[in-house]
């Protein structure tokens, strides 16, 4: 019984008294302890704060990144550039460009051969809602082996890339190297062959956007509407119809005045 009635050690008191104080407590016991306390648990709290805020800001531009850009043209075909399958020869494919935005765009072709591809423009600025039909040169090789399907099969890939401009303005390709932060790759364009004696809707489709290309060209070519003004004829001689009028008069004062001598 004496065992059993025998008090434990205050050291051991205090220590678990202190064991079953709550942690928040505690804490605040500490923090209450005095000014200087409280004042460093106060800057660790708002060191802790913007070290949590600082990630946060990262992710934000890290996941902006990640964002699609927004499209500023309008591709037809989306992703891909049918060529005719010809061994040996050029041949052409065609791909019309509308400038979807409210600016005017820039916008500029690359290829990853172009000692063996072209296109024609290779760049260009087009207002809101312009387009046109761009046409893309292609040497075709012949294939290494006799096996067609191989000969169907291109690494050649295009690249269309865009840039926002400043109203109407001309076209100069350096652009693009001046504003390179600016520059948007809109689309990388996949090569695919397509059999010409076969018809297919993608063919058809292919022959009426050449077609449509060459008219557009020809339109292009023509000379500019004649200008209703003042007419240049030989080395600057301006005739208009107040000049004729007025040498109509002054030969007619020239005749009067011989007649009354």
């Amino acid at each position: 019984m004496a065992v059993a009635n025998e008090k434990p050690p205050m050291s051991e008191v205090k220590v678990w008294s202190f064991c079953r104080l709550p942690f928040w407590q505690s804490t605040n016991n500490a923090a209450a302890g005095g000014g200087g306390g409280s004042g460093s648990s106060s800057l660790q709290q708002n060191h802790l704060a913007a070290a949590d805020h600082q990630p946060s800001i990262k992710v934000a531009s890290v996941a902006k990144s990640f964002l699609p850009t927004r499209r500023r043209l309008g591709l037809d075909p989306p992703n891909k550039l049918y060529f005719p399958y010809e061994p040996g020869k050029q041949v052409k494919s065609a791909i019309r460009i509308r400038n979807i935005s409210k600016t005017h765009v820039a916008f500029k072709f690359q290829t990853t051969a172009p000692k063996s591809c072209y296109m024609r423009p290779p760049g260009g600025i087009l207002a809101p809602d312009e387009s046109l039909i761009a046409t893309v040169f292609k040497f075709v090789e012949p294939p290494e082996s006799n096996d067609k399907l191989d000969g169907l099969k291109s690494r050649v890939k295009f690249k269309i890339m865009s840039l926002k401009v400043k109203g109407d303005m001309d076209y100069v390709p350096e652009l693009f190297d001046e504003q390179r932060d600016q520059v948007a790759v809109e689309q990388i364009l996949r090569v695919v062959f397509l059999e010409p004696d076969h018809p297919t809707p993608a063919l058809e489709k292919l022959n009426r956007q050449l077609a449509e290309a060459e008219a557009e060209l020809e339109i292009r070519k023509r000379p500019p509407p004649e200008d209703k003004g003042p007419r240049v004829l030989g080395e600057g001689l301006v005739i208009d119809e107040w000049k004729e009028r007025r040498e109509r008069y002054l030969a007619r004062q020239l005749v009067e005045g011989v007649d009354s001598v």
